[in-house]
This record gives structure tokens, sequence and C-alpha cells, in this order.
């Protein structure tokens, strides 16, 4: 099978439920932002070598999968489309309650760094912020009060995991010094 088809050659693309759009598409931008989220997310798997925030890496992976075809099935009814649901969201409430509960209490903003894998857990937190903001633009078109709750969760559970790195390495957390 030939991966390129030759259809996207003029600057469009097809949407699952089969609408044509142009590539700069607020649409397209939302779930490219997803995919870069995704992508980057597997750079910073690669520097992880506990296995429970493995596991959990690879499940946000398949969720943002996921929310990537809700956003390109364009409202389109399909009863075979993978779902996201208010589980997905409270699972990663408890995974970032769990990191949290051995975290010693934030008193000041802390920069981003400490290591190539803390900075890699920040990149991750900031392209999700963006993500978030793309999905935002489309959410009048779609239902995606779920994947704007997931997407917002996600951004904190990635904001927890660098404060966690930093306390596996150990490795201080820098305050912002308001200089």
């Amino acid at each position: 099978m030939k991966i390129y088809t030759k259809r996207g050659d003029k600057g469009k693309t097809s949407l699952a439920s089969g609408r044509r759009v142009v590539k700069s598409d607020p649409l397209i931008e939302a779930y490219g932002s997803v995919d870069e989220l995704n992508s980057f997310i597997g750079d910073l798997l690669n520097k992880i070598d506990d296995q429970k925030v493995r596991d959990t890496l690879t499940w946000i992976q398949n969720s943002l999968f996921n929310i990537g075809s809700l956003l390109a099935r364009d409202g389109a009814d399909f009863t075979e489309y993978p779902t996201l649901t208010d589980d997905h969201v409270l699972k990663l409430e408890s995974t970032i309650d769990q990191m949290n509960e051995i975290l010693p209490p934030m008193t000041a903003f802390i920069l981003p760094g400490g290591s190539e894998t803390i900075s890699k857990a920040h990149i991750c937190r900031t392209i999700c912020r963006r993500t978030e903001r793309r999905v935002q633009e489309v959410a009048e078109e779609l239902e995606s009060s779920i994947i704007l709750k997931f997407l917002n969760r996600l951004s904190d559970y990635f904001f927890v995991l660098a404060r966690w790195l930093h306390q596996q390495d150990d490795i201080a957390e820098v305050n912002w010094g308001k200089n």
C-alpha cells in the first residue's frame, strides 16, 4: 500500500466525514496539535524508566489518538469510533493525586528545567495547553467538552509529572525569582 494519495497536493485534506477542507482549517490545526503533542510524549517516553509512568504515558498516547479521531470525524455519527469519557478524566485525576501525595507543597512558581527529562515533561505541558486552545477554537462546532476537560487535566498531569521527576531524580526545583 502506498502511503501517499496525492489528494492533498493542492492544500486540501479530507475529514472522516468526507468533507474536504484546507489544511489550515482550525479543525486540522486542532487535531494536528493533538498529533504533535503525541509525538512529544513519545520523545518523553524514551527518557522514562519507571514502568508505571511508561504505562500511563502509553495510555495517554492512545487517548490522544481517540481525541484526534473524534475531531477528524467532523460531527459525523460513526458507531465504531473510539470514545473519550469522564472515566478518562478521572483516571488522570487519580494519577495526578497519587503523584502529588509524595510531593512537597508548592510555595512559588517553578521554572521549567532541571534535566532533559523534566524539560520534556514541561514541553509536553505547554504543547498540551496550546492544543487545548486549538480545540477550544472549534469547540462550538463539536461536542468537545470532554476533550477540553481531558486536555486541561492532561496539562496538569505533565506539570505534576515534572515535579515528580524532580523528586525521583533528586534535582531541586528552581523557583521563579521575580527579578
